[in-house]
């Protein structure tokens, strides 16, 4: 979503990120400046111990170039491998949940960026664009069968008024601390090292949120909906099981027949099994 540099001197190596007014990989998407602000605030607000050595250490930030320099974290990969693994470790599983858990534990103080404009863009790209019927995206292009297989989604009006309902309370102001984009892309393997990264969508809002869509990245990538459970089993906090399967269904509905697609490669018939998943896991 942003220009990241890495920079070597002879003497250590940094990221360079900046925000620019679009989006780096879809320029013709508009995107808000102060993202950059608002991750930048976040890392300083997550100061936990137990997690700080799972977060890039910042460096320096310079508001007025929305530029931010930070540490390098080296040959890690991002996780979007699971997606082809179609298995993720339990071990990884576990501290996925516990950095999440502590990031939701966090103090949000009253002046934290409301983050609205990065919200009202993810907001259309969630619980909008993948259900309008003629939102301009072809899906056939993506995979052969998967436009006809999308049309009864977007015709359900049941459906359409619980993903708005949902939608309504991402957008409210919440009292949790949220990553924002929880998902394979945001997390980085180095090793037995695990870290999270890009919180550029992070905001005050319901831990539903975050949860669902790692519960629906993990359903999508297995094929197993008994994830949903095992991420209930590993999560101490308060939260509503019920909505987090809500959310979680609209993830996978939204990155199957939406503009943001995933490097899942899978037949059209084990998309039609996750889009009727997700379907029963909104509306049950």
């Amino acid at each position: 979503m942003n220009v990241v540099l890495r920079v070597r001197t002879n003497q250590r190596s940094f990221i360079l990120k900046q925000s620019r007014p679009y989006v780096q990989k879809y320029r013709q998407v508009e995107a808000p400046l102060a993202r950059i602000a608002v991750e930048h605030r976040f890392y300083q607000l997550v100061q936990d111990p137990s997690i700080a050595e799972h977060l890039p250490e910042i460096y320096a930030y310079d508001p007025s170039d929305h530029l931010m320099m930070m540490e390098d974290l080296g040959q890690c990969e991002d996780m979007t491998y699971l997606y082809q693994d179609r298995e993720i470790d339990a071990s990884q599983l576990g501290k996925l949940v516990s950095i999440l858990e502590k990031i939701h534990q966090t103090s949000i103080p009253e002046d934290f960026p409301e983050n609205l404009e990065m919200r009202h863009l993810n907001h259309q790209h969630i619980f909008v664009l993948p259900f309008l019927e003629d939102n301009g995206f072809e899906l056939d292009a993506v995979q052969e069968g998967l436009q006809k297989l999308s049309l009864p989604y977007k015709k359900d009006w049941a459906l359409a008024q619980k993903i708005s309902e949902i939608g309504k309370k991402y957008l409210a102001k919440g009292t949790v601390l949220l990553h924002g984009d929880y998902y394979p892309g945001s997390w980085m393997v180095k090793g037995k090292n695990l870290y999270v990264i890009d919180p550029e969508f992070g905001f005050a809002g319901f831990p539903e949120f975050d949860l669902g869509v790692m519960a629906a990245h993990l359903v999508m990538a297995t094929m197993d909906g008994e994830y949903l459970k095992t991420i209930r089993r590993h999560y101490q906090g308060n939260f509503d099981p019920h909505l987090m399967k809500q959310v979680a269904g609209i993830e996978i509905m939204r990155r199957l027949i939406g503009l943001a697609q995933l490097p899942l490669q899978r037949s059209i018939e084990e998309k039609d099994y996750l889009l009727q998943m997700a379907h029963k896991m909104i509306l049950s």
